[in-house]
């Protein structure tokens, strides 16, 4: 087995988003090749009405999946084809926008005034840019669970792990979606396919994703100071960016730690990005862009 060396440690940075949603962006809108087959992951946990209740009010999607999951509170959607639901916590959506969708997502509270999630896009490959979109909504219930022996708790949203398979189906990055928490103290490895990228998010507790006998420092994004002391830990809005191996390793702190882990296989094309459009080439952005300026942005009924 080799172990996945961990590239980099950044800290998600405050970013505003829709009509005004407050929220906190891991990575997004650059570095497509580390993340490949992921565009951007948005961490939209709040504790302030004021702050997410604009929602994100219609806008076009094309090129790409949008998987959401809530934590607590709800999000409301309704799209230009006529679906319409609520996710409320626990529960995922992954939305193919494929040939292009106009939606909405209206995020409402819990009664402490709690809306917490994340949404993460996934590219879709030119030979299913323009497939029909879809919906797979996915109650919390059917999401499987599992603890292992000592301790490690498992939802799996997408993918395999311990036997156990997550209920999204037909993804074109065929992803792993894991939401992991580990017990105070315990080391655990964790295999990932060594083709995959794969980056771990934490949003609870703390822990090294680090073999101890390691000796190298791993500093973060924000280090200004080149002589200051590296910092190994990882701890809430940090995101864990791997390098190569077929497994990882974390180590929980003293209060345990909690984190989605997600890996797919890298599609390898180009990518021509604008705003929720994601296509190959610069012409089929225009062609995107032409669409929704005529009416026609809308291929499938």
């Amino acid at each position: 087995m080799s172990l996945r060396p961990v590239r980099e440690i950044v800290q998600a940075k405050p970013t505003l988003e829709g009509a005004g949603v407050k929220l906190q962006r891991a990575f997004g809108f650059g570095k497509t090749k580390e993340f490949d087959p992921f565009l951007l992951f948005d961490d939209f946990r709040n504790e302030r009405p004021e702050d997410y209740l604009a929602g994100f009010p219609w806008h076009p999607h094309r090129g790409i999946e949008t998987i959401t999951y809530v934590l607590a509170g709800s999000v409301e959607h309704g799209d230009s084809l006529g679906n319409k639901g609520k996710m409320t916590a626990g529960d995922v959506q992954w939305m193919t926008a494929g040939s292009g969708i106009l939606h909405q997502e209206m995020p409402k509270g819990d009664p402490k005034g709690r809306m917490h999630g994340f949404q993460l896009w996934a590219n879709l490959p030119a030979s299913l840019k323009m497939t029909d979109p879809r919906y797979q909504d996915i109650p919390s219930s059917a999401i499987p669970e599992i603890t292992e022996d000592d301790g490690t708790h498992v939802r799996v949203i997408c993918g395999e792990f311990g036997g156990l398979k997550g209920p999204v189906e037909g993804v074109a990055a065929d992803p792993n979606y894991l939401d992991i928490s580990v017990a105070p103290g315990r080391r655990k490895r964790l295999k990932i396919e060594t083709t995959r990228n794969a980056f771990a998010y934490v949003f609870s507790g703390s822990g090294n994703f680090r073999e101890a006998s390691d000796p190298r420092a791993v500093l973060t994004e924000q280090a200004a100071d080149p002589n200051a002391p590296a910092r190994y830990d990882a701890r809430n809005h940090s995101l864990v960016l791997f390098d190569r191996g077929d497994e990882i390793v974390v180590e929980a702190g003293n209060e345990g730690i909690r984190f989605l882990l997600v890996s797919g296989k890298p599609i390898q094309e180009p990518v021509a990005w604008y705003g929720p459009i994601v296509m190959n080439t610069s012409e089929q952005l225009r062609q995107a862009v032409s669409d929704l300026q005529d009416g026609t942005f809308i291929k499938h009924s």
